[in-house]
């Protein structure tokens, strides 16, 4: 078979679809899969050994996308995430089977679609794609070889606190209580990090300017992959619920996680993709207190505490 799994927004909702990729390819070698991918998550698409193809979803030219997937004669689709655009896409593209969610208008391009009905949070956002798989493959097991992104180097006594959200969470921490969580355990034996993504310069600038213990700025300017790997090598990661959190968790890492207080932005439904056992995960409000932000730090001594 010739697929193509669609996922073409942004960096954690690619990787909470990579289990879908790898069951098939692990269950169903000689299935050649194509992912079709936002420009963000592009190279890092190229850089993830399961996956045999990628098509650029380029936003500025529909036409060339829609001739890059009928160059390809699939057999088949999955669509993790679904608009009209993508829909009208694949409709034109002459691919017999394609199969989606059951949400919105867009589902009306699909001819396999299953309910899910995935704002009631049963299961994680990852468990819901992968679930899409049985509408191809009836036979396949929900399941995959961990860690999802198997990067096999030596972990460093080094804990990452990424403050930045791209505007993509519910719940997360001021920026003051990032530096109070670090200054917090700045006498452990652990290296303290503050990573930064493209969009977070102001961020960057302030705790540059308002942190008065030892602490590395890293600002990532490298590949997704590259940078899932310095997580990877780390002993913690510290995050709202956000792409570097997803990568955090497709290398079965240590994560402390914040998350909005409601069901559909809650652990509930986006939970990384690594063993529980890794995660420890916060649902806080925007007005969390005093005693909340004291749980946390808590928290975060008794993880480095055990280590």
């Amino acid at each position: 078979m010739n697929l193509l799994i669609t996922r073409h927004d942004k960096i954690g909702d690619f990787v909470v679809t990579l289990p879908l990729f790898k069951a098939i390819k692990e269950q169903y070698p000689d299935v050649k899969i194509t992912a079709l991918v936002s420009k963000v998550n592009y190279k890092f698409a190229k850089d993830i050994y399961f996956i045999d193809d990628v098509i650029l979803y380029n936003t500025n030219d529909l036409d060339k996308t829609l001739e890059d997937i009928k160059g390809k004669n699939f057999d088949a689709s999955i669509s993790a995430y679904i608009d009209t655009k993508l829909g009208k896409i694949l409709y034109k593209s002459g691919i017999k089977k394609r199969v989606s969610p059951a949400t919105k208008l867009a589902q009306f391009f699909f001819n396999k679609k299953v309910i899910q009905r995935r704002s009631k949070a049963k299961k994680t956002e990852w468990q819901y794609n992968l679930d899409l798989a049985k509408k191809l493959f009836p036979d396949i097991k929900l399941d995959f070889t961990q860690p999802l992104l198997n990067i096999k180097e030596k972990k460093e006594k080094r804990v990452i606190f990424h403050a930045g959200s791209g505007g993509s969470t519910d719940g997360n921490l001021k920026i003051d209580d990032y530096i109070n969580l670090a200054r917090s355990i700045k006498d452990s034996g652990f290296e303290i990090v503050f990573s930064f993504g493209p969009d977070d310069e102001k961020i960057k600038e302030y705790i540059e300017t308002n942190v008065d213990f030892k602490a590395l700025i890293y600002e990532s300017k490298v590949t997704l992959f590259d940078f899932a790997r310095y997580i990877a090598t780390s002993y913690l990661f510290v995050s709202t619920s956000t792409g570097p959190m997803h990568l955090a968790g497709a290398t079965n890492s240590k994560t402390l996680s914040f998350f909005g207080n409601s069901l559909f932005a809650s652990s509930k439904r986006w939970a990384t993709v690594s063993e529980e056992k890794n995660q420890n995960n916060f649902m806080i409000n925007k007005d969390y207190t005093k005693d909340d932000y004291l749980e946390i730090e808590t928290k975060l001594k008794e993880i480095l505490i055990y280590e």
